[in-house]
């Protein structure tokens, strides 16, 4: 076949739209920190960009607690539940407010656990004195949609949060475990114990020789397990009282008695969280 006979074949033309360079082009993302872009440069092209990206947002403030241990709770009906008591130390302080016009986003920026002042460091001591307030360990963020209502040095108190029978979303950082086999960090089923079996709790073959004669990567192997930040969704309060000042909520919580915990309301989108 010569190659005469493909130039009686028709093409196809091809047609490219371009933006116009004053078409502003908004992104959005609940999960991007918020930036603004002005420009982005093409081909021979220059757009101007407005984009209201957004960062991930909370559904209310929240607080921090320290976790207490497990027990029993027994409901009226006689059913037993599972829960965790959270307890409080001193704080839950609002120690920074963060607008959009200062910071760029909306936030409020909540203390816990008064300690003595030679446990911060100079900057920590310089930025809690500047509002003056007491020394604190732990400081930690809330973005909110709005910050109407905060005050700093506002005390934050979990009864006006939080009621009975609402869910929480709880983070904190698990039990640390060390470096663990395949079996105890990702559940491998182990080779048989007997019948002249060499392969008993190894992890055996972790990918193919020539092809692609590598390892792919997030394969699952032995490695430092626990010890990372995690988050459990929509837990449900159980008991609040008052008198001791504890929370007792369905379930397990990240860590040990006496970790740090932090608890948000729970973030459902178009429910208790609309954007």
């Amino acid at each position: 076949m010569s190659l005469s006979c493909f130039s009686a074949i028709p093409t196809a033309k091809l047609h490219f739209k371009t933006l116009p360079t004053n078409t502003p082009l908004s992104l959005h993302s609940p999960f991007v920190p918020k930036f603004q872009l002005t420009k982005l440069k093409t081909h021979n092209k220059t757009l101007s960009l407005t984009s209201p990206i957004s960062a991930s947002l909370e559904a209310g403030v929240g607080i921090m607690a320290t976790k207490l241990g497990m027990m029993s709770f027994f409901e009226e009906s006689g059913t037993v539940v599972p829960v965790t008591v959270v307890g409080f130390r001193e704080g839950n302080i609002v120690t920074q407010i963060k607008t959009e016009a200062t910071d760029g986003y909306n936030a409020v920026q909540v203390g816990y656990r008064r300690v003595r002042d030679r446990k911060l460091t100079k900057p920590e001591m310089g930025h809690l004195e500047k509002s003056g307030i007491i020394p604190l360990r732990h400081l930690q963020e809330f973005r909110l949609q709005t910050v109407d209502g905060f005050e700093v040095t506002q005390k934050l108190d979990f009864n006006e949060l939080f009621k009975e029978g609402e869910l929480v979303d709880v983070s904190a950082t698990t039990i640390g475990k060390g470096f663990q086999g395949g079996i105890k960090r990702h559940n491998f089923k182990r080779g048989q114990m007997t019948h002249g079996s060499k392969s008993h709790r190894q992890l055996g073959s972790i990918g193919a020789g020539t092809t692609p004669g590598r390892v792919y990567k997030g394969k699952k192997m032995p490695g430092r397990m626990g010890g990372t930040k995690t988050k459990i969704r929509k837990l449900k309060i159980i008991k609040i009282d008052d008198e001791l000042n504890i929370l007792m909520i369905k379930g397990a919580l990240p860590g040990k008695p006496g970790n740090l915990l932090r608890i948000a309301p729970a973030k459902i989108l178009g429910v208790s969280l609309l954007i």
